[in-house]
Formats: structure tokens, sequence, C-alpha cells
């Protein structure tokens, strides 16, 4: 039976949003966090780190603890994936594939999308590993924005960003709760007022591309198969 019902499908297509229906394992959670602290603690490359010097993302998450690939690959986000993907699901890893520690020294960067054209969305999933809120600066996203115009270069060349400031919804989550956006949403995280941190995973996540035949090391099949169905081969 399907994880989303039809009108959960309907509000991901018409919002561009929406919180999964289950929550991760608080031992998986807590797993993945000392995994992240542990590589912190440990500078193990690629890392990003902010104006004082402090790293606040881990890179190349896939490629690190396996219980980095185990969440991202857990049926708690890929059944109900599959109802927006489809039955043939890669990861992207040259897309997100970070974990990140946002304080109270990273600023709001402002609103974004994650891809600029329609034709290459794709999906964005966020796992909290901390509860967010208004505080420690959750999630805010302008629901609908993915059904606006592609973009060429920034988001702010657009005549209608100017109106979207007083549309943003903030999206309080529970630890352990996902959040999946189409990504050509306009979104962004809050800013954290908090001394503590408000720890979350990205992964980005794509439908097999069934007309190419050239494999793609940056993507991982986590669901399903690699199928090719190009009429090149089947006349």
């Amino acid at each position: 039976m399907p994880v989303l019902t039809p009108t959960q499908v309907q509000l991901f297509r018409h919002n561009g949003f929406l919180r999964l229906p289950e929550v991760l394992p608080e031992s998986l959670v807590d797993q993945l966090k000392n995994a992240i602290l542990e590589d912190i603690k440990n500078e193990v490359e690629p890392v990003v780190r902010n104006a004082n010097g402090t790293i606040v993302r881990v890179s190349n998450a896939i490629d690190r603890a396996a219980i980095f690939y185990e969440i991202a690959a857990h049926p708690l986000v890929l059944d109900p994936l599959e109802c927006l993907l489809g039955p043939n699901i890669e990861l992207i890893k040259n897309r997100h594939n970070h974990a990140t520690l946002r304080t109270a020294q990273e600023k709001n960067s402002g609103l974004h999308r994650d891809v600029k054209q329609w034709s290459r969305t794709i999906f964005t999933v966020i796992f909290y590993l901390e509860e967010t809120n208004l505080d420690n600066g959750c999630t805010q996203i302008v629901p609908g924005t993915h059904h606006l115009p592609g973009i060429g270069t920034s988001l702010y060349d657009m005549d209608w960003a100017q109106d979207l400031n007083a549309q943003i919804l903030p999206v309080p989550m529970p630890k352990g709760g996902m959040l999946v956006i189409d990504s050509m949403l306009i979104h962004g995280p809050g800013d954290n007022k908090t001394p503590d941190t408000r720890m979350s995973m990205t992964m980005g996540y794509h439908s097999v591309d069934e007309i190419n035949d050239v494999p793609n090391p940056k993507r991982i099949v986590v669901r399903g198969d690699g199928i090719y169905n190009g009429n090149d081969r089947n006349y």
C-alpha cells in the first residue's frame, strides 16, 4: 500500500514541500550525530568552515561512516519518495550530500533554489537531527514558488523576487523529522538565535534517467534499477 495518500501527493505537487509522515528512530539519529561530531573533531575533509574557522559543514557525507548512507537510503525516506519519484530512485552525490551545524555565527544567507530550471529539478530531503523551531532557525519556504519561471543567474534578478519575503513560511520540525522539497521551491534557513547548534543532513534525489545510458559515478541507485529505455536500441 502506498505510504503517501493521494492528498499528500497532491499537496506536494501544489505546494512544493511535504513533511514526511514518519520520523527516524532516535537511536539512528544519535548515531549519525555522533559520526558527524567525530568527523568534525578529527577535521576529516572535505569540510566547510565559517569566518571564525569553525567547521560548520561536513561534505561528501555518503562516503563517510556507513550510518550516513543507512539513513539516506532508509525505507522511511525512500518509501514516500517512491510515491513521488517512481520505483527507480537515485541519490545524487554532487548536489547537497552534506551535514550542517548551523550556529548563531552563520547569518541567514537569503532565499534560494537548489536548481535553476524545471528540466533539472531534484527532490531535496532535509533530515533534522535536532528539533528545529523559530528560535534556532528552522527552514523557511515560500509555498508554490516551484511553479515560478526558471532563472538564469541570481534569484533576485527576477522581477517577482521582491514579493517573496512577505510570503515566507517557517517550517518547524521534530528531531528525526524529514522534509522533502521540490528543489525549484524558494527556501532558506532561518537565523539560529540560540547558543546551541541546529544540526541537519541534506540529500538530493532524482528519478533514474531512463534515456541516459552513460554510467554516472555521481549518482547511486538507492531503490529499484538503473533502467535504460532509449529507443536507439528498440526500434
